[in-house]
Order: structure tokens, then sequence, then C-alpha cells
């Protein structure tokens, strides 16, 4: 298997430029008109560390969801992702966007510690157990919260802070990156690979839903195909999506997407 065929994205997808342009410009017209939203907050002292908040109305205590920006853990931030908060806020849900740190600057465990912090801030700040969502590498990190151990983590915090996670298009088994250039920045020892890829963790018993473009590679359908079967969760291959397009319905509440989010978040 050619797997820096199966797992380098932007080669597989040449016209992924103008679909990262119109991330951005859609980013940018969602914080412009989110009726309610907070930006900057910051959850650590690393320049990183802030997430922008976007609140589904005036009042307080709607179902919390934090959606994490792809990138391989080496490319982008929140920015990028602001508009995949617009189909939740359309239904009654918050949802948070962070940056982190980005490899090779820092490791990936590093930015799982990151992504639990980021957690942590909320549950302090609003009181609400988290929806984990993410694409690509945000998949992997919103995996990575759901099988947290929480109260081992941090004492003050709840067992199931994360209650639910919904990866899109993400990465669960990382050792297979490792011969690829992506696996380059990461520097991840074989060992390091296989301690944090969600996939060979027990199942944490909570709801769980992977979705995958049914235009993807081989390797993306299958990883999260088989990381639903390992936790016992929902799957489903969006016809027609790259690994681009995948994210797109995120951004209407009316789309087939958003509902899975909606009845995850809800509980």
């Amino acid at each position: 298997m050619d797997l820096e065929a199966e797992y380098n994205n932007r080669a597989r997808v040449p016209e992924h430029p103008a679909h990262i342009a119109g991330w951005q410009r859609d980013a940018a017209a969602w914080r412009q008109a989110c009726p309610r939203s907070e930006f900057d907050l910051a959850y650590g002292p690393a320049a990183r560390e802030r997430l922008d908040l976007f609140h589904a109305g005036p009042e307080d205590g709607a179902p919390l969801a934090l959606f994490i920006h792809g990138g391989y853990w080496q490319a982008l931030d929140r920015s990028f992702a602001s508009h995949c908060a617009r189909g939740m806020n359309g239904r009654g849900i918050a949802v948070a966007v962070p940056s982190y740190e980005l490899c090779p600057g820092v490791t990936l465990t590093a930015i799982v510690a990151q992504m639990r912090a980021a957690c942590a801030f909320l549950w302090r700040r609003t009181g609400r157990r988290i929806l984990a969502t993410g694409h690509s590498a945000g998949g992997h990190l919103a995996a990575m919260l759901l099988a947290t151990d929480w109260p081992t983590y941090d004492a003050a915090l709840p067992d199931g802070l994360v209650h639910a996670a919904l990866p899109i298009s993400g990465v669960f088994e990382l050792e297979p990156l490792l011969a690829t250039s992506i696996g380059a920045g990461l520097r991840l020892t074989q060992h390091e690979a296989r301690a944090l890829s969600p996939r060979w963790m027990p199942s944490p018993c909570r709801p769980l839903h992977c979705v995958v473009g049914g235009a993807e590679s081989s390797e993306f359908i299958r990883q999260s195909r088989d990381m639903a079967e390992a936790w016992g969760g929902g799957f489903n291959a969006l016809p027609g999506a790259d690994h681009f397009t995948v994210i797109a319905p995120l951004a209407d509440p009316a789309s087939s997407l958003v509902e899975i989010a909606a009845r995850l978040a809800r509980g």
C-alpha cells in the first residue's frame, strides 16, 4: 500500500487551496454574523492557547460542543474553522473553537494536553459537559478527549466531562503516518505513535459517531469504520465528500451531520 498516497490529502485533492481559502472566508463571515460570541479567551499561557466561543443565543445553559481544527497537527488555527459552529449554533448548541500549538514546535502529547486544558477551562467557565468534535487531526483529538479519565487528569473535574465525540475524517491509528511526509513533522517514535492512537485504547463506553467522506482514501474510510467498531459507535460516509468538503455540512443547521451533532450534544 502506498501510505503517502493514502494519507497525503493535499496531494489527493489538488484544489485544496480553494477549499482552505473558502474556509477562511466563511469563518470570517460567521465571526461577524454570529449574534453572540466571545473571542480570544485564554485557556493557557501559550500564544496559541486561545479559543473563541460562539453562543447559541442570549441565554446560558445551552449544550456545549468543542470543534477542533485539522491540519495534521502542523498547520492552520481556529480562524479557519469558525463557520463550523454555524450549524450547531442554529440548533441551539454553543460551540468553542480553539487553537493549539503546532508540531514540530511542540509534541503531539503537548497538543493533547492543551485540548484537555481547553476542556477544563470550559467546564470551570460554564459548568457544562462537552461534545468533542473536530476534523482530521481534530478528529483524533476529539477521540483522545473522549478517552480521557478526567478525575485522574484533575480531581476537580467530573467523570465524563467530555460525554460524547463526533470525529470527522479522523486519524485514529498513527503508526501508518510514520513513513510518510506527514509523519516527519510529528517526530513520533513507534511506541509514542501507538500510545497516542485512540484505536488501541479501551472503549470509554460513551457515545461516539465517526464520519468520513465517501470520496476519501480507503485508509481514511477504514480508520473511521474500525474506530467506530472498536468503541461500539456509529459510522457513516458522506457520499461524494472528499477530505476538504466533508465539513461543509457543519455550516447548515438542517444538514444530517448537524443533526447527528445535535443528538450527541444533547445526550
